[in-house]
């Protein structure tokens, strides 16, 4: 049996973050003095892919061709423990073999998975691109990870570029990067940064009117 998520962010608080920069949530982040939740190496594998949605996580670990069996792929299982709405979240330290190609992308994209974050690799970009299915990973590259990987856990704490990512924490990703807002202070986190964003957005229109850049901070930022 595969545990689902104890708590899960409701939609309506996944579709605010969803409106949200990640750098906005960086900075909403950054104030409630929560400065371990930025992923900073993992980034779309193509120009405009972003979502957002509650974690459903996977650990693999890997070695060389041979080792495991197909069996232990386990892709089909990683995709049937998922929700709609989530996002598949693997940690695969860096590995770079491909845990998801183009066929996996469709068949997460029909079942209405909302993304994917892969410390490790990744293959087939174009069906990717066709598919619309959106991907944040460390590798792009063409080499299996069948019989290279195995499947060890789903659904239990993983640990990727760093950061711990628990099952049903909020994952918000974009061109600049990924964050991961504990699923015990999304909201609040949530919250502030709306509050950011609106600020900045009032300084935008500002600095349109004529208002210098350093006037805009000090009336916004205070700096």
């Amino acid at each position: 049996m595969i545990p689902d998520q104890n708590e899960r962010p409701p939609p309506v608080l996944v579709k605010r973050a969803a409106r949200l920069a990640t750098s906005t949530l960086a900075n909403a982040l950054d104030e409630a003095g929560i400065h371990d939740k930025v992923l900073n190496t993992l980034k779309a594998v193509s120009t405009g892919m972003k979502f957002a949605g509650t974690a459903m996580t996977v650990r693999e670990i890997t070695a060389q061709y041979g080792t495991f069996t197909s069996v232990d792929f386990r892709i089909g299982a990683i995709i049937d423990a998922a929700q709609t709405g989530d996002v598949v979240v693997i940690d695969m330290a860096g590995a770079k073999c491909s845990t998801w190609g183009g066929m996996a992308s469709l068949a997460a994209k029909v079942k209405g998975i909302e993304g994917l974050l892969v410390d490790g690799g990744v293959r087939d970009l174009e069906e990717m691109i066709e598919f619309d299915f959106p991907v944040f990973a460390a590798h792009l590259v063409p080499t299996t990870g069948r019989t290279r990987l195995k499947v060890e856990t789903i659904n239990q704490p993983v640990c990727l570029d760093g950061v711990i990512v628990e099952p049903g924490d909020l994952i918000v990703a974009d061109g600049s990067g990924v964050v991961c807002l504990p699923k015990d202070k999304a909201l609040e986190l949530v919250s502030r940064a709306e509050e950011i964003q609106r600020d900045d957005e009032a300084a935008i229109n500002e600095i349109r009117k004529g208002l210098s850049f350093s006037d805009a901070m000090k009336k916004f930022t205070g700096i």
